[in-house]
């Protein structure tokens, strides 16, 4: 109540009501696709006969992004026809979840089974009737019924004309339906999933109709598996609305794609203007007057401004633009999103929760590369290029036709080298750039990570944000990924810098403060500060310095009594060379030598731990099992190094970190990096 508010309370209070009551299952009863024929979901003057139906959707239906696919030679121009490797493999039952992860879950899969653990959810009951986290983590089971790979199926076909892609896409559509009739198992548990289910459908209907596999028996199938998605996803689009995140900006967009794209629906309207209302508010609700994410996370910012890339382009289509005070939001949100991506790798922090999801996978870019987001939304605001030509091109292709790429490119800002964006301060030198976290926050975090500090050097992120890796994981992974020790921070006592009460949300909001940030020639100075261990009268103080491309971070535990204190860095699994006594760590990279110096003015425990494996240090303790990872897209993590200072004293205490990069060109470090290669 404190915290969260009574109206908050009150309406969560409201979703458990209408569960016990079982309103869902009153309000949308099981029922089988043979129910509830095209018929009855059509405007009365609409054929319902498929053939008839078919030819009254070829003028009748909505403008999609493209009325035929985008010639092959002008496809090669901007892709490394990644997209045909990746449609055959799925032919073979290969699949990628979550952007990156190369998972064997079969052609067609198991749509109830989460193909790592074997886990399954029941197919056999009512939606509202499956909890989230009783089989293990469901997102691993909802992940092939987003059908993401639709995607790479149509880029595929377009670029090879092979009938095998349209075939396959048919193939899971139907095998979906066979096995998850209206309302009935876990798949229909989610609205947001079913919105992404929406528009992958959309997409492959657009994009293979030319197929002889596009027959008018199963587009008028699909029709109706889209319009009862729409029925779903309205009856129940309060509970995302009341998160206040990206799942009602999603649900939204699913019901706008459904009465846009198919204006034959008896409820098309009523979706379309109701998918119209609440992303035109959810835009000022959402996004900051600076441009940064309600929801404290770099993907899912990416997920919001990727769902109205395709809401607000569709509405132009059709004649129906939104409003311009959206376009000034999302703006702000890409012009944020702009200061955050490393120019060389297209790479951003991996700041906040990251779930893995790619709304729109368009291009042959890494799914860590923010560069096709970044060109799509500068393109839809002002239909001018943000980027040079490269392959995050292709999205401009699908999205607004050949012309795209003959767009002016738009000059090159140089931007401030401080800036504040709602508690995100960047630091920027000749090489190398930083990002230190600071928030004053009004909406719940994501991690307990003040003071968090990432760094960059020539494109490689030298110091780490960890991930987020599951939602829900045994233990002892169940927090391992989303507390204070294993960010760039300092922690005190063991303790958290928040509290946290549920998988999903923190009480006792640790604030920060902004103290100084100072710029002169080629030197900067930041100093902040949080009081997210005032409970123990202490507080932890943060500045970093930059002078030309050498950082100095100072940290200063300051209050009363004896404390145990410990600072905390996250590297890249890089060949090292390590020097306890001195507190340095050298990091081979291929853009040169990363020198990191660690010291404090108490007496402390140097220890460094690669995936929970001590390599310097005391023996391993229970907590070190979780340090020493890195989770880069959702249910993946990978070795990382782990750097901890350990310190037991009266405070003050006081550490101080200097990172210094080093070309090879300049100092010869071969006969060390050649010791480290045969330690690692």
């Amino acid at each position: 109540m404190r915290q969260m508010g009574p109206r908050w309370l009150a309406t969560r209070a409201y979703q458990e009501a209408k569960t016990k009551l079982r309103i869902m299952q009153r309000r949308l009863p099981l029922e089988n696709w043979d129910q509830r024929p095209l018929a009855s979901w059509l405007h009365v003057r609409i054929p319902s006969e498929p053939s008839e139906y078919v030819h009254w959707r070829e003028t009748g239906a909505g403008k999609f992004f493209f009325g035929r696919l985008p010639q092959a030679d002008l496809l090669s121009s901007v892709s490394n026809h990644g997209a045909v490797s990746q449609a055959d493999a799925l032919l073979t039952g290969r699949w990628i979840y979550f952007g990156m992860l190369p998972v064997e879950a079969g052609f067609p899969p198991n749509w109830h089974c989460n193909p790592l653990t074997g886990d399954s959810a029941p197919a056999d009951r009512h939606w509202a009737e499956i909890p989230d986290f009783a089989f293990g983590d469901i997102k691993l089971i909802w992940e092939a019924s987003r059908f993401t790979p639709v995607y790479a199926l149509v880029r595929a076909y377009a670029v090879t004309r092979n009938e095998q892609y349209p075939d396959a896409f048919w193939e899971l559509v139907e095998d979906w339906a066979l096995h998850n009739p209206p309302q009935l198992g876990p798949n229909w548990k989610c609205g947001q999933e079913a919105s992404f289910r929406v528009m992958a459908w959309c997409f492959g209907l657009y994009g293979f109709l030319a197929s002889r596999h596009t027959t008018p028996t199963r587009v008028a199938a699909l029709s109706k598996m889209i319009a009862a998605t729409a029925e779903r996803i309205e009856a129940n689009i309060g509970s995302a609305l009341l998160q206040n995140n990206n799942h009602g900006v999603s649900e939204a967009m699913g019901l706008f794609t459904a009465g846009t794209l198919f204006p034959e629906f008896r409820r098309a309207e009523l979706w379309r203007n109701q998918g119209r209302k609440l992303l035109e508010r959810q835009s000022q609700t959402q996004i900051y007057a600076d441009g940064a994410y309600v929801q404290h996370s770099m993907n899912y910012q990416r997920v919001m401004l990727q769902g109205y890339a395709w809401a607000l382009r569709l509405a132009e289509l059709n004649g129906e633009p939104f409003s311009s005070d959206v376009y000034v939001q999302l703006r702000r949100s890409s012009d944020f999103l702009d200061g955050m991506i490393d120019a060389q790798s297209g790479q951003v922090p991996n700041y906040g929760n990251n779930d893995g999801t790619h709304v729109l996978p368009l291009t042959d870019c890494d799914y860590c590369d923010f560069r096709p987001t970044l060109q799509v939304m500068h393109y839809l605001d002002t239909k001018q290029r943000r980027l040079a030509k490269g392959i995050w091109d292709e999205a401009l292709v699908w999205l607004f036709s050949e012309e795209s790429l003959n767009g002016q490119l738009k000059s090159t800002l140089i931007k401030p080298s401080i800036e504040s964006h709602n508690g995100y301060y960047l630091l920027r030198g000749p090489e190398s750039w930083a990002m230190i976290r600071c928030a004053k926050y009004h909406d719940r975090p994501g991690h307990a990570d003040q003071l968090h500090m990432d760094l960059w050097w020539r494109g490689l992120n030298v110091a780490l944000d960890s991930g987020t890796y599951l939602y829900n994981p045994p233990p002892p992974w169940h927090v391992a990924f989303v507390t204070s020790a294993v960010h760039n921070t300092v922690t005190v006592d063991g303790k958290d810098q928040m509290r946290r009460f549920s998988r999903f949300l923190w009480l006792d909001w640790a604030q920060g403060s902004n103290l100084l940030n100072r710029r002169e020639r080629d030197c900067e100075l930041w100093q902040g500060e949080h009081d997210g261990y005032r409970r123990l009268c202490v507080v932890h103080r943060r500045t970093v310095e930059r002078r030309g491309d050498t950082w100095s971070v100072i940290d200063e535990v300051l209050g009363n009594g004896h404390h145990r204190v410990r600072l905390h860095w996250l590297f890249p699994d890089l060949p090292r060379v390590i020097e306890a006594e001195a507190g340095t760590l050298k990091l081979k990279t291929p853009r040169g030598s990363v020198v990191v110096t660690a010291r404090s003015t108490v007496a402390t425990d140097f220890s460094l731990i690669r995936a929970g494996q001590v390599i310097v240090g005391k023996e391993s303790r229970s907590d070190d099992i979780t340090r020493g990872w890195v989770s880069h897209t959702y249910a993946s993590k990978e070795p990382a190094l782990s750097l901890v200072l350990d310190a037991e004293a009266l405070l003050p205490i006081r550490f101080e970190t200097r990172f210094e990069f080093v070309s090879y060109d300049s100092l010869d470090l071969q006969s060390d990096l050649r010791v480290a290669e045969v330690g690692k």
